[in-house]
C-alpha cells in the first residue's frame, strides 16, 4: 500500500515526500518533470527508496494503469500550474492542467476505491477580500477569485466536494495555502543546510526572487505597485514555511481516519508587505540589492492574511518555524547551493 503524490518532484510536493520518507512511509511520486526536478528526486532517494513515475495526468489511460497496478490508500495532489499572471494570459492552460486533470484523478479514485484525497488549493480562491480585519480570512469567507488560477482551484474544490457527496467512503481535506516559502530545515552542525527547496528557474515567488538577488543571480527585483491601500503601499501576504505546511498534509491523513471532510487555511496569520520581505532578506543576508517599483500586475490582491484558528483547533496543527527571518535564511542558504545542485 502506498501514498500517491502528484507533483512530488516539485517544491511543495517534494517537502511532503521528504517528511513521509523520514517516517518510513511507502510513496509513489507521479510527476511529468515540467517544473519538478530530477535532482530533487535524487535527494529524496537518499532518505528512502520510492517509486517514481514520469507521467502527465492528462494521459488518463496511463494514470488508470497506475491505479490498477498499485494499492493506493491516499492521494496528495500538488500537480498544478500556479502562476497568476500566466493564468490571465493563458486561462485554458489552467483549466486544463488544474481542473480537468483533477477530474481525471478523482474519477480514478472513485473507480478504484481510493478514499482519501488531500488537495493543494490556494488563498487565491478568496479573490480581493473586503472588510478583512486583523483576525484574517476565515474558511467561510466568500470565494470570488479574480484570476483564472484561483478560479481553476475553486472549481477543483467544488468538484471534489461534489464527488464526495456521492460516495460516503470518499473523504477529502482541502488546504488553502497562503504564501509558502523557505526551504528544507536541515542543519549541518549549527549551519542551515537545506537538501531540497525551490529549484524551478524563472521563479515568480517573491522570497525566491529576493534570494536570487541576494546571491547575485539577478541584478535587481521589481515591486509591482507601490500605491496599494496598505501601510507602505505594497501588497501584504501571509507567509508559511514549507515544512510546517507539509507537516499539515501528513497530519491530514490521520485526521481523516476519524473526522469528516473539511477545508483549512494554512498560514501563520501574520501580514508581511513586499517591502518588509525585501528588507528582511537583506538583513538576513547582509546584502543590499537594487529595487524598482513598477506598475501593478493584473490579478494581484492587495491584502491576503489567513485566520488559522480552524486548523489549529480542529487538526491540532502547531507551527514550528513561524520565524520570518528563518524562512528567509533557509531560502537564501538553498539558493546559494542551487547552482551546484
Amino acid at each position: 500500500m502506498a501514498i500517491l503524490i502528484t507533483g512530488g518532484a516539485g517544491y511543495i510536493g517534494s517537502h511532503v515526500a521528504k517528511q513521509l520518507l523520514e517516517k518510513n512511509e511507502d510513496i509513489i511520486i507521479l510527476d511529468n518533470l515540467s517544473t519538478g526536478s530530477q535532482n530533487t528526486l535524487n535527494s529524496l532517494s537518499e532518505i528512502k527508496n520510492f517509486k517514481f513515475i514520469n507521467e502527465d495526468l492528462k494521459n488518463v489511460d496511463k494514470i488508470e494503469e497506475i491505479f490498477k497496478k498499485y494499492t493506493i490508500t491516499t492521494i496528495m495532489h500538488f500537480a498544478a500550474s500556479i502562476i497568476v499572471p500566466e493564468s490571465i494570459e493563458n486561462p485554458l492552460k489552467y483549466y486544463l492542467n488544474n481542473t480537468a486533470n483533477t477530474i481525471n484523478l478523482i474519477s480514478c479514485c472513485l473507480k478504484y476505491s481510493v478514499n482519501k484525497f488531500i488537495l493543494s488549493s490556494t488563498a487565491a480562491v478568496y479573490g480581493e477580500p473586503e472588510k478583512i480585519n486583523t483576525a484574517g480570512i476565515r474558511e467561510n469567507y466568500q470565494t470570488v477569485p479574480i484570476n483564472p488560477y484561483g478560479m481553476s482551484k475553486l472549481m477543483c474544490e467544488n468538484i471534489l466536494m461534489d464527488a464526495a457527496s456521492t460516495n460516503s467512503n470518499f473523504k477529502y481535506v482541502i488546504f488553502r495555502y497562503f504564501n509558502v516559502a523557505g526551504a528544507d530545515i536541515n542543519y549541518n552542525g549549527n549551519k542551515l543546510n537545506p537538501r531540497i527547496g525551490q529549484s524551478f528557474p524563472n521563479a515568480t515567488h517573491l522570497i525566491k526572487i529576493a534570494a536570487e538577488c541576494a546571491t547575485q543571480k539577478r541584478s535587481k527585483m521589481n515591486i509591482f505597485g507601490g500605491d496599494y491601500d496598505t501601510l507602505d503601499g505594497t501588497c501584504v501576504r501571509d507567509y508559511v514555511h514549507v515544512d510546517d505546511l507539509s507537516r499539515a498534509h501528513i497530519e491530514a491523513i490521520t485526521y481523516l481516519n476519524s473526522n469528516d471532510s473539511d477545508i483549512f487555511n494554512i498560514g501563520y496569520g501574520v501580514g508581511i508587505s513586499v517591502k518588509n520581505v525585501i528588507q528582511s532578506m537583506q538583513k538576513v543576508c547582509k546584502v543590499n540589492f537594487n529595487i524598482d517599483i513598477i506598475e501593478r500586475r493584473i490579478g494581484d490582491s492587495s491584502f491576503l492574511i489567513s485566520n488559522n484558528e480552524k486548523i489549529i483547533n480542529k487538526m491540532k496543527w502547531v507551527p514550528i518555524f513561524n520565524d520570518f527571518e528563518l524562512i528567509c535564511a533557509s531560502a537564501y542558504e538553498w539558493e546559494k547551493q542551487l547552482s551546484e545542485y
